[in-house]
Parts: structure tokens; C-alpha cells; sequence
């Protein structure tokens, strides 16, 4: 999985833009921006972890079929 070194840059470029994005919401303080993408993190984890279930009890239930492969 080989990609081109521009694509890479852009990458790259869209990384620090949004690493500027989010240091700006938090007026320039960099704990804020940490403490901020924390919460998030957990918010999501938390999000994934309800989907998960929700999953484990529809499959139980019959409402999804197994993959054969």
C-alpha cells in the first residue's frame, strides 16, 4: 500500500490544519486543547462501546446473519 509523496503532504498539511483548529477553540492553551481531545476520545470510546452492545444483543437476536466467508 504504496502512495504518492503528495498525498502524503496533503495529509499532512490537513493534520496540522486541524491540530491549529483545535489549539485555536482553546484560545491558544495547549492543556485545554489535551484536556479537550481526552474528553472526546472517551466520548467516542464510550459511543463505540454502546454500538458494540447494541450489536451483540441484535446479532443474539437473530436480526443479523453470521458471516461464512
Amino acid at each position: 500500500m504504496s502512495s504518492s509523496p503528495e498525498l502524503k503532504s496533503d495529509e499532512s498539511d490537513e493534520l496540522e490544519n486541524a491540530v491549529d483548529q483545535a489549539i485555536s477553540a482553546c484560545g491558544g492553551d495547549m492543556r485545554a486543547t489535551v484536556r479537550a481531545l481526552i474528553v472526546a476520545n472517551e466520548f467516542l470510546e464510550s459511543e463505540v462501546a454502546e454500538l458494540m452492545k447494541a450489536v451483540s444483543r441484535a446479532y443474539a437476536r437473530g436480526r443479523f446473519n453470521s458471516y461464512s466467508g
